[in-house]
């Protein structure tokens, strides 16, 4: 299904959000704009009171290697709101670029395998319940054009299995809860000038939230279970 074909909500009016990972870059930009459609909005934080949020967003304290606080921040908005719309698994790390899998440090894998996929299937398992209490919730998965296969190319191994593993969940959550109206789809924000990204990177902040934020006002049927880049399906 093209971009304009696909179901939307004009606004979010309503809608209950979480995006980890939000008090800077992609996440802080990503809630903001969430926040702009209507939508409340938590910004998951690993600290709530030095944590730079949008206005109008909630802070919660999330690191999304802690266990506990996945399910306390689960907790919370269950206790606000009784159910959540949206899910944005935004939080993430990378290890070294030049690093090849014989020099990059095994903690540093374990590091960026924790944050980046352990994290975002430990905040989903946290949240599905609430998810599921809403009639077309969105899971989106913030993955990364490095981690494709088709496209699969040398360094920075841990990030790149990070977000193959992470596409790997979008596609169990899709084929699982599908038929219960679930929708989650992966997407590649593109090379983003932020602290991750780097001063070199080619997008504003902007446009590499784009995407995200279409798939999160995604309706009831529309596309579930693929991998995009500006509103454009692409390969895994």
């Amino acid at each position: 299904m093209t971009p304009d074909r696909e179901r939307l909500h004009d606004s979010l009016d309503g809608h209950v959000a979480l995006v980890t990972g939000a008090n800077r870059g992609l996440g802080r930009q990503i809630a903001h704009d969430l926040a702009a459609l209507g939508a409340t909005v938590y910004s998951g934080v690993r600290d709530p009171e030095g944590s730079d949020v949008p206005d109008g967003v909630t802070p919660l304290p999330l690191d999304v290697t802690d266990d506990a606080q996945a399910g306390a921040a689960a907790k919370r908005i269950e206790e606000d709101h009784g159910r959540l719309d949206i899910l944005v698994n935004n939080a993430g790390i990378v290890d070294g670029w030049r690093h090849d899998i014989l020099s990059v440090p095994v903690d540093l894998l374990d590091r960026v395998m924790a944050t980046n996929f352990r994290g975002a299937v430990m905040v989903t398992r946290a949240t599905l319940p609430l998810l599921l209490k809403t009639d077309a919730p969105r899971v989106v998965d913030m993955s990364s054009g490095m981690g494709q296969l088709e496209e699969m190319n040398g360094h920075a191994p841990a990030y790149r299995f990070s977000k193959v593993a992470l596409n790997g969940l979008t596609r169990y959550l899709h084929g699982e809860y599908n038929e219960k109206g679930l929708i989650a789809n992966s997407v590649c924000p593109g090379w983003v000038k932020t602290d991750m990204g780097g001063k070199n990177a080619t997008r504003p902040v902007e446009k590499g939230a784009e995407t995200p934020v279409w798939l999160s006002r995604f309706k009831a049927g529309a596309t579930s279970g693929r991998f995009w880049r500006d509103k454009e399906p692409i390969p895994w």
